[in-house]
């Protein structure tokens, strides 16, 4: 805001990461007063679309903003002409008996810690609490090692081989991975935790029978550099590379993948386009089909939700929400959001 000069342009691929209050600081800065102090704004059109999805705010906010916005997407044929179909679709997983007994006395516990605490500390209990839940979704050893190294335990070691059968998720993903590997593809696995990442290599490159390639934030810029040139190759020796969201999310052109897993889900849909990009990008030849794993009856089937609702919103003004929204939920509300539907959960026999 202190720069000076008589014209102003702002560059960005993501205007609204999780809330609106972001575009209203690009626009002040822009043209300061257009849209009000912040103050005015969050009371006159930020809460009254994020909270109570009002379409007549919406629609006066659009009217406001667009005269000043010139949005490209990456689909549309006059910016890139030849860049092939992006298909997504979501895998519905369920969960295994362990998994969902974890998951229910997870959710007792993190109740009970709500019920006690107020403010900033009621907050840090329910995400605590939901990123737990997102652990026993993808795979029980990653809720345990971390509960076992909290209580002040060695914890499970991850560098040997790990059941799938434990997990409804990794035994979607390992017939899912044959397939492609089969029919001469290449996949980026994204997980937003380390950890989960550890325990997929061994077992991917037991069941496969390939060896897999691990991007994450402890990965040096040597390393990263040979991986990347490793996958490109497309020799069929490394054709999965998994990749943590923030350390492989940006930055990498990863053409070589014609699929894109995202094995757990980030509560963004803008950081997920971001990772799916690495692959969906100028120099793709092939259609690139996107995956998107969702434990039924949990609570990623409500994140999955909010996902969506958030990308709606992001067409219609570029709009936000997030994890600070779960965290503010009413006891009530927030019961709804994490108790397990078992029915809907467990696996079909």
């Amino acid at each position: 805001r202190l720069l000076q000069g008589s014209f102003r342009l702002a560059m960005t691929g993501t205007p609204i990461e999780n809330r609106l209050s972001e575009p209203w600081s690009i626009m002040d800065f822009l043209n300061p007063g257009l849209l009000g102090t912040v103050h005015d704004f969050r009371t006159r059109f930020a809460l009254p679309i994020e909270k109570y999805h009002d379409p007549q705010k919406a629609k006066r906010l659009r009217g406001m903003v667009q005269p000043f916005i010139l949005r490209r997407l990456k689909t549309d044929p006059n910016v890139i002409a030849d860049l092939p179909e992006k298909v997504e679709s979501k895998e519905y997983c369920y969960l295994t008996p362990e998994q969902a007994s974890l998951y229910e006395s997870t959710v007792k516990t993190m109740l009970a810690a709500a019920e006690q605490s107020d403010g900033i500390q009621r907050r840090g209990v329910i995400l605590a609490g939901l990123v737990k839940l997102k652990q026993i979704c993808n795979h029980p050893l990653q809720f345990l090692k971390e509960r076992d190294m909290e209580a002040g335990g060695v914890g499970a070691s991850s560098g040997g081989f790990v059941s799938p059968s434990r997990s409804g998720k990794c035994v979607r993903l390992i017939q899912m991975l044959e397939e492609v590997v089969a029919s001469g593809g290449q996949a980026l696995v994204f997980t937003q935790f380390r950890q989960m990442g550890d325990i997929l290599v061994p077992m991917l490159r037991k069941h496969l029978d390939r060896d897999v390639l691990f991007l994450h934030g402890g990965t040096t810029l040597k390393e990263r550099e040979h991986m990347v040139a490793s996958f490109q190759k497309s020799d069929g020796k490394t054709p999965i590379f998994i990749l943590s969201l923030k350390a492989g999310g940006v930055g990498l052109n990863l053409t070589a993948a014609n699929h894109v897993f995202h094995f757990d889900r980030w509560w963004n849909p803008a950081v997920e386009n971001q990772a799916t990009d690495r692959a969906f990008r100028i120099g793709q030849k092939r259609n690139v089909l996107v995956h998107k794993f969702v434990c039924r009856g949990t609570v990623e089937d409500r994140i999955d939700q909010l996902i969506d609702d958030k990308a709606k919103l992001a067409g219609d003004i570029l709009g936000g929400g997030g994890e600070t929204l779960l965290t503010e939920m009413k006891d009530d509300d927030l019961l709804r959001l994490i108790t397990l539907d078992l029915p809907s959960a467990q696996k079909d026999d």
